[in-house]
């Protein structure tokens, strides 16, 4: 192992430390300073045509699994059946990954966890095979549960598989996940210590999402090692301000 590889690993380690929170001036953050709070989800046109998800009080009684089973079931999968999904299934993912239980100002407390209740996620899906929705990629507003159509493409199964180095399953799923980060919404209030929880918060939702696939006999399998820059560039991301930070494809077994 040559030293510059080895000195780039315990580099990289420290990311991982929180070590950084002791040397940060917290009083210099954008919240402590009076700026505006980034929204708590991101714009659309008002004028765009909105998908209704299902609602439902008592998804247990719909798909219902014990946790202990939903934990020790839970694996990697990915080989899936090629049966569609249905959108009430989707709309159980999207509320068990990123599903608003109560918005109180700027404030959303979801399903999944977040550091200092920011929520610097966004949820793209590149939808296969769902049915009532058309093959295109999809955005989740949360706020109203709901999807808006971003766009169609008719090459989007390969570009799946190309932006993940020939991952076959991330485009041949019934649908795939690719969480965003838009990084100000932790920024906001944490500065320069945002980026290691931003990271953990992407891991809740990913773990929620694998359960919660459990329910539904179907399976995922997140994926971290994508074309950063390609995959940005096809969601219309400026890769600075909002960019992809992990994906997770999945379909019925």
């Amino acid at each position: 192992m040559n030293d510059n590889f080895q000195e780039l690993i315990i580099k990289n380690r420290e990311f991982l430390k929180d070590s950084i929170r002791k040397s940060v001036d917290f009083s210099k953050t954008e919240q402590n300073n009076g700026v505006t709070v980034p929204p708590i989800q991101k714009p659309y046109p008002q004028t765009a045509d909105l998908i209704d998800l299902d609602v439902e009080e008592d998804w247990e009684n719909i798909f219902n699994i014990p946790l202990a089973r939903a934990v020790k079931n839970r694996v990697s999968r990915r080989n899936y059946s090629g049966d569609s999904l249905s959108l009430e299934e989707l709309s159980f993912l999207l509320w068990a990954t990123q599903g608003v239980r109560l918005a109180e100002g700027n404030n959303t407390y979801r399903n999944v966890p977040s550091a200092g209740c920011r929520h610097s996620m966004e949820t793209y899906l590149a939808v296969f095979d769902v049915d009532e929705l058309e093959s295109g990629v999809y955005r989740y507003l949360p706020l109203s549960h709901r999807l808006i159509l971003e766009f169609k493409d008719n090459e989007l199964s390969e570009k799946l598989i190309t932006a993940t180095f020939r991952q076959e399953f991330a485009g041949h799923s019934a649908l795939t996940f690719m969480w965003t980060t838009i990084p100000n919404r932790m920024e906001w209030r944490y500065g320069p210590v945002s980026h290691k929880v931003i990271a953990m918060d992407a891991g809740h939702a990913a773990q929620n999402l694998y359960l919660a696939c459990e329910a539904i006999n179907s399976g995922t399998c997140a994926i971290a090692a994508y074309n950063q820059e390609y995959i940005d560039e096809l969601l219309g991301l400026d890769g600075v301000d909002e960019f992809v930070i992990y994906l997770a494809p999945v379909g019925k077994i």
